[in-house]
């Protein structure tokens, strides 16, 4: 922006400034105004009267036009990320003369895109007008912006006035949950060292009773498990869902956002947090979150709020984060394969989601010094699918 610009802006929100109709009456009055003084005709110091008196009421009545208005905020609801975002505003017109040609500019954070620009035609007197538009958000994230610009060059347009109100907003944007039917990081946690592990294969064994509900059959389902008077009911192939002993033992989700990540894979991890938090929930387990800035979390708005403003890194920001639990958890990281030592301090019983640096190779094994299972998250194939494959098995060294 260069001086001009930074004076005319001033100007606007300050007082006023000339609009292009103004400007050339502005240099016509200065024109007739110093021929009338080599001339000393008459006619043209009425003409430059007459244009100095127009361009004063105009510039008052800009500034009249844009007072008693008041403009006020309706809560953000909050969306998932890909969804829109809906953004309400009621302008009060407090005068008992109609407000009318106004503009309103909405200053959103630049991360969310450009300003945004509103007509408005007319708002009668004593009344509220709302506004509402609609704005995609693509990323997940806490955004706040604080202000509103109110915009007008009425009733001539000859002067453009603007003058901001706070106008607070806060658009929580979740981050996206996969739907998945199937989840092997889930489904056979603490299979291996669970003090109930006799009681849940029991159970999963069991061909009467304990059936929690009945399902369309899947390929891969074992046939043991057919419901067979209710599929011939219905005519299709029906499995029992059974009960599964989990003996208190919790479910805990930990993000390592203390670690510095490639923006993308963080990004990716966040939505595999929420995924597999919710489909532990839908399984109705005592599934908890861990991330670096929060500690330990649980509920599904509270979760989904601490997914949304997590940031990569957070161990150098915060000056007291809590450690890890020392219980069995599901761990996610970025990892680099050169440091083999990294998944040697995860509890016995715990899960590893690794996402490979851009140095590492994706064919190479896992060297750790547990002999954990887990899951290499490949950047080339869709998230939920790769969710509800099996399980890895790093390698000893």
């Amino acid at each position: 922006m260069n001086i001009g610009h930074k004076i005319a802006d001033w100007l606007e929100t300050r007082a006023v400034t000339p609009a292009y109709a103004g400007g050339l009456l502005v240099g016509l009055t200065v024109f007739f105004f110093g021929s009338a003084a080599n001339t000393m005709a008459g006619w043209l110091y009425v003409l430059s009267g007459v244009s100095l008196a127009l361009l004063g009421i105009a510039a008052f009545l800009s500034t009249r036009s844009i007072q008693s208005l008041e403009v006020r905020r309706r809560a953000i609801e909050p969306v998932s990320a890909g969804d829109q975002i809906t953004i309400e505003l009621e302008i009060e017109n407090r005068s008992h003369e109609p407000k009318t040609l106004l503009q309103i500019r909405d200053i959103l954070p630049f991360v969310l895109g450009e300003q945004v620009f509103r007509p408005i035609e007319v708002i009668a007197p004593a009344s509220i007008y709302r506004d509402i538009y609609y704005l995609e958000v693509k990323q997940r994230g806490i955004y706040r912006w604080q202000e509103v610009h109110l915009r007008t060059a009425a009733p001539l347009g000859l002067f453009w006035c603007r003058r901001s109100q706070p106008a607070k907003a806060v658009a929580v944007v979740y981050p996206q949950v996969l739907p998945l039917s199937t989840c092997p990081l889930i489904d056979r946690i603490g299979q291996e060292d669970s003090p109930q592990l006799y009681d849940r294969r029991r159970s999963q064994n069991a061909t009467e009773g304990l059936t929690r509900n009945l399902r369309p059959y899947r390929h891969g389902d074992p046939t043991r498990l057919i419901h067979w008077r209710t599929s011939a009911r219905h005519g299709e192939l029906r499995v029992r869902e059974l009960e599964v002993a989990a003996g208190g033992q919790e479910i805990i989700i930990a993000l390592d956002s203390g670690a510095l990540w490639q923006p993308e894979e963080f990004e990716r991890a966040v939505t595999v947090a929420a995924s597999l938090y919710f489909y532990a929930s839908k399984r109705l387990l005592n599934v908890k979150l861990w991330t670096a800035g929060s500690g330990l979390v649980s509920g599904n708005r509270v979760v989904l709020e601490t997914l949304a403003a997590v940031n990569a890194g957070e161990d150098s920001i915060l000056s007291k984060s809590e450690k890890p639990p020392k219980l069995p958890i599901i761990w996610l990281t970025q990892y680099d394969l050169k440091e083999s030592a990294s998944l040697s301090t995860l509890p016995q019983g715990s899960r590893w989601v690794l996402w490979p640096s851009a140095t590492d190779k994706i064919g190479e094994k896992i060297l750790v010094k547990n002999d954990l299972p887990g899951m290499l998250i490949r950047p080339d194939r869709p998230l939920d699918l790769q969710l509800q494959s099996p399980l890895e098995r790093a390698m000893n060294y």
